[in-house]
This record gives C-alpha cells, structure tokens and sequence, in this order.
C-alpha cells in the first residue's frame, strides 16, 4: 500500500505575512501546496492528510477540492489551537490507519521528487525505523534572511544521534559561509552540515512517544480553548517534533532514525522576499528537465 503523507499546513506564517501554502510561486501561478503534493504523489504517496487552521484551513481546503485532480486521495484534519508540531502530527491520526508507517512534511517547502522518491520507497522497505531525509543546509537557504534549521548529528552507520534547532541562521557571501546567532556555539556552521528541514517518515510506535510528550507538557486543549472562548490569549506553549525526536534518540526510548541524505535542492519560502527567488528556481528547474512543466502528470 502506498504511504500516507501527512502535511503541516495550520502554521500561522506571522513572519510571511499571509497564507504561505497558498503562495504562487510555480511558473504557472502554482501555490507552494501544490508543487509540494503534486511531486509526491509522482513520487509514490498516497492518501493525503492536510492538517488546517481554523483560520487559514477554509481557504486552503477550497483551493484544493478547486484546483486538485479528483484522483488525488485528500483527507482533511484541524489543528484547533497552535500547539506545536506534535499536536498537529497528533490531530492526523484518526486519518491513518492504526498501524500504518507514514511520512510527515511542512505545507511551505518544495522538497523535489529525488527527495519524496527516497522517503516513499524507504517506508515502502518494510525498514523498522523511523526515517529523516537531510539536506545539505548550503541548499536550504535560498536568501541572506535568517531562518531556522535543525542541525543533524549522525553516527557511523547513518543513524540521528543529536537535533540541535538552530534559529538566526544567516547565509552570507551567497552561500560560501553561515552563522547563527542564537547564543550556541558553534557560531560558524560549515554548509555541508546535514540539516532537517522536517522531511520525516514514522513508524507506527510513533505515536505513543508523540502522545507521551504531549502529556507531560501539561497542555490541556480543551481547557485551553475555554480560556481563549472567554477572552483569554492563545497559548504561545508548544511541543515541537524535532525536539522530541531529539529527546527520543539521546534517551532511546524509542525506534532508531536512519538519516538518508539527498544532493537535492529545497525550495521553502520563509520571507515574501523570497517569492522571486524561488519562482525563479523553479522556473530553471522547468527549463532544465528536472521537474515537468505541468503538474500532476503521474495522477
């Protein structure tokens, strides 16, 4: 059976400025969302689960049931309050079958289809581990605005064991050096390193350690909603996947995560700034055959 894909799409994109998934940067106008379902379904994926905010969900869900092809296996799921990127994986379960593998990935980057190939066929092994799919950080970052990466250590035999989120990453000189000014060392980061860019694929024994850390943070949602029902603030608490996956390796207490690593480029856009930019890399990759000029080719 073809893997699940599992999309994090109820980001509220405060630094962007709007509904990031829904920003046209194909070379026909295509939204980030499509690009990024399109190259996985050719890939391999089967059912996706878009996971929505309240807020943004409506018109991400009308753009696809207008603009995807019916063939396309859609399931929706709502993140009713920012609660991390653990809540919203958590809010996608009902979606997936109860012993199913699946793969988890942001609704803002065009990871390509060397990529999503890789992931889809190593769910499809039969492997029992978790899987993370690492870039080099020099093709990560598109611009000189800073942006988060997490930092990957990897054993010998290919395994995760460290995650360290780097936040400021700067690239400077066009890629020839980085920096991350958030107060860990190393300052210096060489743009060889393995980083995360959150390309995960998971195991079904996931989800008891994602449930685990989910409550032992204390957060109560439905009390949590009350209090924003009544004029309270939304909670700025979260619980963040790669710092459980990171708790989870240094601690074992769960599945290894075989790092398999592409010499792929990521196309994500954190800042508008960066909407010329990646359109423009897009476009190049039109032109030089190494993705198709129409979408959904293989549906």
């Amino acid at each position: 059976m073809a893997p699940s894909l599992v999309v994090l799409a109820a980001g509220m994109a405060r630094r962007y400025g709007g509904c990031k998934p829904l920003a046209p940067i194909g070379p026909n106008g295509e939204a980030v969302i499509d690009l990024l379902v399109s190259d996985a379904v050719a890939s391999g994926f089967g059912q996706v689960v878009l996971v929505l905010h309240p807020e943004t969900g409506p018109a991400i869900r009308y753009h696809v049931e207008q603009c995807w092809p019916e063939r396309v296996e859609v399931a929706f799921a709502e993140q009713r309050l920012p609660l991390g990127t653990v809540h919203a994986v958590l809010a996608a379960r009902p979606a997936l079958g109860a012993d199913q593998s699946f793969a988890v990935c942001n609704a803002d980057d065009v990871y390509g289809s060397a990529a999503m190939t890789l992931l889809a066929d190593q769910l499809g092994s039969g492997a029992k581990e978790h899987t993370l799919i690492g870039y080099e950080l020099r093709t990560t970052v598109a611009t000189d605005d800073p942006v988060t990466r997490g930092i990957c250590g990897v054993d010998a035999s290919g395994y995760l064991v460290a995650l360290t989120e780097r936040r400021q990453v700067t690239r400077h000189h066009r890629g020839a050096s980085f920096t991350s000014e958030d107060g860990l060392e190393p300052v210096k980061l060489d743009g060889a390193l393995p980083a995360s860019v959150n390309l995960w694929g998971f195991q079904p024994g996931i989800w008891d350690v994602f449930q685990t850390a989910m409550d032992g943070s204390g957060l109560d949602e439905d009390a949590l909603i009350a209090e924003v029902a009544a004029g309270g603030a939304v909670p700025k608490a979260e619980v963040l996947l790669p710092e459980v996956v990171a708790t989870m390796v240094t601690e074992h207490n769960g599945l290894p995560v075989r790092v398999i690593t592409t010499d792929g480029k990521l196309i994500g856009v954190t800042h508008a700034a960066d909407l010329p930019i990646v359109s423009a890399e897009l476009a190049r990759q039109v032109a030089w055959g190494i993705r198709p000029a129409q979408l959904w080719t293989e549906v």
